[in-house]
Parts: C-alpha cells; sequence; structure tokens
C-alpha cells in the first residue's frame, strides 16, 4: 500500500503516535470544525450507520476511533446493554466523556483509550462493531481488520463509515478543489494545527476505496462485505458479517 501517510511529515514519530497527537492538538475545536466543513452532512452520514446497527439489534457495541462519541452517543438510542468507544487521543476521549455526562449516558457508553490494532477484549466480544472515518488513519489496515474480525461475534456485523473519492464531473473536481484549498485552510485558521486538515485530503487520497477496500474486508475474514455510497461519492459505507 505504499508509504504511509502521515499528519507531520519531519517527525520521526509512527502514524500511530501521530495521529493520537493530531487528535489531541484538535480536539477542542473538533466538533466544530466537523460539522462546519462538512455543512453538517456528516451527521446524516452516521444515522445511516445507526439505522443499519438497529436492524442487528446488537447488545454489546465497539465503537472504535469513537473521537468525541458522535456515532457512539447516536447510537445509545438503540437500546444496547453497553457500548464502548475507543479512541487512541485522550484529548478526544476528554471531550466525548463531557457530552457523555451532559447527556447522562455515563452508565451506558464506556470511552476507553486503545489501540485499534491491539484491542484490549476477549475473542468474540461484540455484537457489532463501527468505525467512522477511523480505517484510514490505522498504521497497518489489515492488522486492525483482523483485531476487528477477532473481537466480533460469529454472525455479527461490521461497519465502516470512510470518505471515499467522487468519480463523476463536476462533484469529483469540486470535491477536489474543496479539499485541497478551502479545507485546510479553515482547518487551519480555526484549529491551531498546521498539519491536520491537510492531512486530511492527503489521507482520503492515498487510501484504497470502493472495490480495493472491499478486497482487504474479505481478505481479513469477513464475508458479505458491501458498499453504499453517499453523497456523489464523498464517503462510503462498507458493510460485512464475521
Amino acid at each position: 500500500m505504499g508509504t504511509p501517510v502521515k499528519p507531520y511529515k519531519k517527525s520521526e514519530l509512527g502514524k500511530k503516535e501521530q495521529v493520537a497527537k493530531m487528535f489531541d492538538n484538535i480536539s477542542p475545536k473538533y466538533d466544530f470544525l466537523n460539522h462546519f466543513l462538512s455543512m453538517g452532512i456528516d451527521i446524516q452520514w452516521r444515522k445511516k450507520v445507526v439505522k443499519m446497527i438497529a436492524k442487528t439489534e446488537a447488545k454489546y457495541i465497539l465503537d472504535i476511533a469513537t473521537g468525541t462519541g458522535d456515532l457512539a452517543i447516536a447510537m445509545s438510542g438503540l437500546n444496547p446493554d453497553k457500548i464502548i468507544g475507543l479512541d487512541l487521543s485522550e484529548g478526544m476521549l476528554k471531550v466525548g466523556r463531557e457530552k457523555i455526562k451532559a447527556k447522562n449516558l455515563d452508565s451506558l457508553i464506556d470511552m476507553i483509550q486503545g489501540d485499534s490494532e491491539n484491542l484490549p477484549f476477549e475473542d468474540n466480544t461484540f455484537d457489532a462493531i463501527t468505525v467512522s472515518f477511523g480505517v484510514r488513519n490505522f498504521e497497518n489496515l489489515e492488522k486492525g481488520l483482523k483485531e476487528i474480525h477477532r473481537v466480533l461475534k460469529p454472525g455479527g456485523t461490521f461497519i465502516i463509515l470512510e470518505f471515499s473519492q467522487p468519480q463523476k464531473f463536476p462533484m469529483k473536481q469540486l470535491y477536489s478543489f474543496y479539499s485541497k484549498h478551502i479545507l485546510p485552510t479553515f482547518g487551519k485558521m480555526i484549529s491551531n494545527d498546521s498539519s491536520a486538515y491537510t492531512y486530511l485530503p492527503e489521507s482520503v487520497e492515498a487510501f484504497p476505496y470502493g472495490k480495493k477496500l472491499l478486497r482487504i474486508i474479505k481478505k481479513t475474514g469477513f464475508i458479505g462485505e458491501k458498499a453504499k455510497e453517499l453523497t456523489f461519492g464523498i464517503s462510503t459505507i462498507y458493510s460485512s458479517v464475521k
């Protein structure tokens, strides 16, 4: 898959450590920037994931790369027994815990710091696992997916929501201009991290999407893998089963 794209090109830290540092840096402004720069459409994308999880009637759910917990909080209405949100960034988790406390969801949602490639759970633990805008940040994609497969129960559902790349005119050209010029400019102004919102479009461009990602999902042990493009291909939902 070539050389991994990293947030801080001059840093000697590995991708995993750089990603944690980047999200720690932008965590105070992350929610605002996320919704502002996507014009709120990311909320609608997550609702589609929630609807898919609802059909599984999952009781024990793991949300990897949970960030500030938006998807975990959105899934709280599905009447699960427990949701665990896991993320590398303690800064993001801190913001998420405050949101969860404000919504009185402390007893339902646990937010823990952890590594998606070394999950601290027993085999066959979860009924459903989600990753929204996080697999792109894995240092070793296949290792992370194999770990997810390991802790998912047989018959359990795995759903990825991730950015992809529009291919049709004029969305392809508009998206390219927006991601390379508008997004980094506003991101730098508001987050005070000059690398974070340059890393985003670079990581999207380098990441395998569509059929390529489906092949990797299948290779790591999942079955019934499907992809559904959203908003002209700006993002994609990938679903599969163990």
